[in-house]
């Protein structure tokens, strides 16, 4: 079999990786420069460290009689291209664990553990640290541990400057203790957790109405802080709250408020027969979706089945538990609401209505 010709004789040196656009050892300090926050992650169920092939986790199966897996996984979307082009690097992640974590909670699972893909043109360590920092930063509020990843340097698939992230969980619930809607029923009374902004929802709209309001969102104030402060406040983790709540209460269905906003995400796990009757005036909407409303002229219909508009997750509960499941909720760090209750309903009638 023939050999690659070793060029002996040529004085043109020969081609590289690096001249190709890829630094490996760019890739390698980088995960010298992330190694820390990756192993202050670290769970009991993890076996080996960083720089494997493959993370491996012990599944728990001594807290289980009948484990039930539950995976997600998702990205953040164009609010990224806000975070790139205002250098905020440093929350990102804590969106992209959020989106991932708080799906899977829904179902009432613990999430185990967390891998993340960062893709770029050119890898900047100085982009890629904080980015990966916060994500490692987001699996510590989710209690997941961070046992993996990938970096891909892809010179001419993206422009210079750009990256993009995606991630994935998986968690862990008990097949008896799942949650998946069907003990809803007639009576039962809905709460909403706060979120702390749009999170990472909306944000192709968000970018329009800035252009449309011909505005830099680091000059534009709102209230004590900038418009870009309050775009850019990561997604809110709800996993440590729903998991005190979990032990202290029963909790029929679950939702979180994402692209849809409230009343499309909670149909989702509502079951047939049963329908939600909100308050529109229960909760207060933040300031900065009024800002957006605003500047956007958008309607009141569009902001509602774009953006979560304060409300980040719904839990449904036991019209008896309620003042309970507020209490925990609030010891917890959340501001909650009394958001409506549940009725019954036809097949011609919304899972979500609304009174105001």
């Amino acid at each position: 079999m023939s050999q690659p010709s070793s060029n002996t004789g040529d004085s043109t040196p020969g081609l590289t990786y690096a001249d190709a656009g890829v630094d490996i050892d760019a890739g390698n300090r980088l995960v010298d420069a992330i190694r820390g926050p990756v192993e202050a992650t670290r769970r009991p169920e993890v076996i080996g460290g960083l720089g494997g092939f493959g993370g491996l986790f012990e599944l728990p199966v001594d807290r289980y009689r009948r484990p039930v897996l539950v995976s997600g996984t998702d990205g953040v979307g164009t609010k990224l291209r806000l975070a790139i082009e205002h250098g905020r690097y440093d929350g990102i992640g804590i969106d992209l664990v959020a989106m991932c974590v708080n799906d899977v909670l829904v179902a009432g699972a613990e999430p185990l553990f967390f891998l993340d893909y960062y893709a770029t043109a050119h890898l900047e360590a100085d982009v890629a640290a904080p980015v990966i920092q916060s994500i490692a930063e987001g699996c510590r509020q989710a209690g997941a541990a961070l046992i993996g990843g990938e970096t891909a340097e892809m010179p001419g698939m993206y422009q210079a400057g750009d990256f993009d992230l995606a991630g994935f969980t998986v968690g862990v619930v008990e097949y008896d203790a799942r949650i998946d809607g069907r003990a809803c029923g007639v009576g039962n009374v809905v709460l909403g957790l706060a979120s702390s902004g749009p999170h990472s929802n909306g944000y192709s709209l968000i970018r329009r109405v800035i252009e449309h309001a011909g505005i830099d969102p680091a000059t534009e104030t709102l209230g004590d802080a900038s418009l870009l402060d309050a775009l850019m406040a990561p997604t809110r983790i709800y996993v440590s709250a729903i998991q005190q709540l979990l032990a202290a209460c029963d909790v029929h269905a679950m939702a979180h408020i994402t692209g849809g906003g409230l009343a499309e995400n909670l149909a989702r796990v509502l079951p047939a027969g049963i329908a939600a009757e909100l308050d529109a005036t229960a909760w207060r909407r933040p300031t900065v979706f009024d800002w957006l409303a605003a500047a956007g002229n958008v309607a009141d219909g569009e902001m509602a089945r774009t953006f979560n508009n304060g409300i980040g997750f719904c839990v449904v509960v036991p019209a008896d538990q309620a003042e309970q499941a507020i209490a925990t909720l609030t010891e917890a760090g959340e501001t909650v609401y009394t958001l409506g209750d549940l009725r019954a309903r036809d097949d011609a009638q919304a899972a979500v209505t609304w009174t105001s």
